[in-house]
C-alpha cells in the first residue's frame, strides 16, 4: 500500500498514514455527527405548536429557580413530558436500526442488507397487530396482566420468537449459514406479514386507523413507561456492536479468510443476529414499522468515511438518530396541527435512494 511521507522542519522524513486511510477523516466526522445530534435533538425539543423556542427551552433549564421569564406550566409540561421523551425514543431508535443496518450489511457482505431481511421487523409487527386487534378477546388475558405495555410486549416477543425459529432454521451441527439465515428470514417476514393481512382483514374501523398509523411508524406514543422499558435492551445491544468491529471488517474477505485470522465465526454470527433481533424487536415495539433508516445511513457513511466498522458503527448511531430526529421534526410540522407518519418520510427519502443503490451497482450509473 503507498505510504505519504512527510518532511520535517529540520529535515527529516517521517512517515504518514497510508495512502486511502480514511481514520482521521472518519474521527473527524464522528466528532461532528456529534455535535449535529446535539444540535438535531434541540431543535427537535423546540419544534411543534408551542411557542417555547429553544432558547426559553435552555434558558428554562439553566434559570430554573429564576423569575426571569420561565417556562410557563404548559411549555414545561410540552416539553418535559411529550418533546422529551419523543426526542430520546427518536435518538434510541434511530441510533439502533442504523447501527442494526451497518451490523447486518457487514454481516451479508451485501449493502442491501437490511434490518427487514431477517424476519424481525415483520415479527415484531405481528406481536403489535393481533394486540390490537385480538386484545378486547382472545388476548384479553394478556392485556389484563399488561395493561398500556400490552402492545409492546407483544412486539418485542414476536421479534424474539421470530429470531429464535430463524436461528433453529439456518443452524446445523453448531455452524450458521448466512445464505440460509437470508432465504430463511425473507420466508419467515412473509409468513408474518400474511397473518398480519389476515389480522387487518379481521379489524373493525377503529382498529384499521389505529393499524395503519402504527405500521407506518410513528414517535407520538413516546412516554417515559416504553423508554424505560425499551431502553435498556437497546442501549446493552448497541454497546454489544462495536466488539463485532474487527470481527466484521475480517469478514469482508471472505468466512474462510477470516477464520484463518483467528475470528470465531460462528459466536460473531450468533452475537450479530441476537443484538440485531434485540435492537431492532425493541425500536419496532415502542415505534412501529419505520423503514429505509438501516439502509440508508451505512451507505453514506460508507462513501464519506469508508467500509471499517470500527468507525462506521459509532456513526451509524449518531448519523442514524439526526436523521430520525429530523424526520420526526417534518412529521410533526408539515402538516401541523396533524402529524404525518414518520415512516412516510423516510420513505420518500429512502426508496429513491435505494433504487440509485441498485442502479450504481448494476452499472446503470457512472458514479
Amino acid at each position: 500500500m503507498p505510504v505519504a511521507v512527510i518532511a520535517g522542519a529540520n529535515g527529516a522524513r517521517r512517515e504518514a498514514a497510508p495512502a486511502g486511510d480514511r481514520s482521521l477523516r472518519a474521527r473527524a466526522a464522528i466528532g461532528a455527527l456529534a455535535i449535529l445530534l446535539l444540535a438535531t435533538a434541540l431543535f427537535s425539543l423546540a419544534s411543534g405548536a408551542s411557542d417555547a423556542s429553544a432558547w426559553a427551552v435552555v434558558r428554562g433549564w439553566l434559570f430554573a429557580s429564576s423569575s426571569a421569564d420561565p417556562l410557563s406550566m404548559r411549555d414545561s409540561m410540552i416539553v418535559y413530558d411529550i418533546r422529551l421523551p419523543r426526542v430520546i425514543l427518536g435518538v434510541l431508535v434511530g441510533a439502533a436500526l442504523a447501527v442494526s443496518g451497518a451490523v447486518l450489511q457487514g454481516l451479508f457482505r451485501n449493502p442491501l442488507a437490511d434490518p427487514g431481511l431477517v424476519g424481525v421487523s415483520a415479527g415484531s409487527s405481528l406481536g403489535a397487530v393481533s394486540v390490537i386487534v385480538l386484545g378486547a378477546t382472545v388476548l384479553s388475558p394478556l392485556t389484563a396482566v399488561f395493561g398500556t405495555f400490552a402492545l409492546p410486549f407483544a412486539a418485542f416477543v414476536g421479534g424474539l420468537v421470530t429470531t429464535f425459529v430463524l436461528y433453529l432454521i439456518s443452524t446445523r451441527q453448531g455452524r450458521t449459514s448466512v445464505a440460509t439465515m437470508l432465504l430463511a428470514g425473507i420466508a419467515l417476514g412473509a409468513l408474518a406479514m400474511a397473518l398480519t393481512g389476515i389480522l387487518v382483514f379481521l379489524a373493525d374501523d377503529r382498529q384499521l386507523r389505529d393499524l395503519t398509523f402504527w405500521q407506518l411508524g410513528s414517535l407520538a406514543g413516546a412516554t417515559w413507561q416504553k423508554i424505560a422499558m425499551v431502553s435498556p435492551i437497546i442501549i446493552i445491544a448497541l454497546l454489544a456492536t462495536p466488539f463485532l468491529a474487527r470481527g466484521l471488517n475480517a469478514l469482508a474477505l471472505g468466512e474462510a479468510a477470516a477464520s484463518h485470522l483467528g475470528i470465531p465465526i460462528q459466536r460473531l454470527k450468533y452475537v450479530a443476529i441476537v443484538a440485531v433481533s434485540a435492537a431492532v424487536g425493541s425500536s419496532v415495539a415502542v415505534s412501529g414499522g419505520i423503514g429505509f433508516v438501516g439502509i440508508v445511513v451505512p451507505h453514506l457513511l460508507r462513501l464519506l468515511i469508508g467500509p471499517d466498522n470500527r468507525y462506521l458503527l459509532p456513526a451509524s448511531a449518531l448519523l442514524g438518530a439526526c436523521m430520525l430526529l429530523l424526520a420526526d421534526a417534518v412529521s410533526r410540522t408539515i402538516v401541523a396541527p396533524a402529524e404525518l407518519p414518520i415512516g412516510i418520510v423516510t420513505a420518500i427519502v429512502g426508496a429513491p435512494f435505494f433504487l440509485w443503490i441498485l442502479l450504481r451497482r448494476r452499472g446503470v450509473l457512472d458514479l
